[in-house]
């Protein structure tokens, strides 16, 4: 791995991301030196399309009816505890999709910087946390 790239990876999560990097001269008697460089990212903001279950409008009658139609003795017969949870749980998934419709969420907490994903946001939260203290 070339230098430039390990300073890609100390201050982002993904090569390419550190642009024009230039060395400042050193920190008064240090044998440091500064380091000026600018991390690439898109401008744009990545607009989450979170989908929850809308329990409000689910009509639980037609859920039970469907679940309870599930021939049990012939689909789960001879099966082991994996296999058998695997059959249940694509019955559960298709009355699911017919009975409990979707809803899309949006706002604040679903938008976040374009390449800010789960690990970075945990990071995020645990640094916050930390300086809390």
């Amino acid at each position: 791995m070339s230098r430039g790239a390990m300073l890609d990876l100390v201050l982002t999560n993904k090569e390419g991301l550190v642009g024009d990097v230039k060395l400042k001269g050193s920190l008064g008697y240090s044998d440091h030196e500064m380091v000026e460089f600018e991390i690439l990212r898109a401008a744009r903001r990545v607009h989450g399309k979170l989908t929850t279950l809308d329990f409000r409008r689910a009509d639980f009658g037609l859920f039970r009816d469907l679940l309870g139609r599930i021939p049990r003795d012939k689909a789960l017969e001879g099966r082991g505890a994996q296999d058998s949870w695997s059959a249940f749980k694509g019955h559960l998934f298709q009355a699911q999709e017919r009975c409990i419709p979707t809803k899309r969420k949006s706002g604040r907490n679903t938008q976040r910087p374009a390449g800010m994903n789960k690990e970075l946001l945990g990071k995020v939260k645990h640094k916050k946390e930390a300086l809390l203290l």
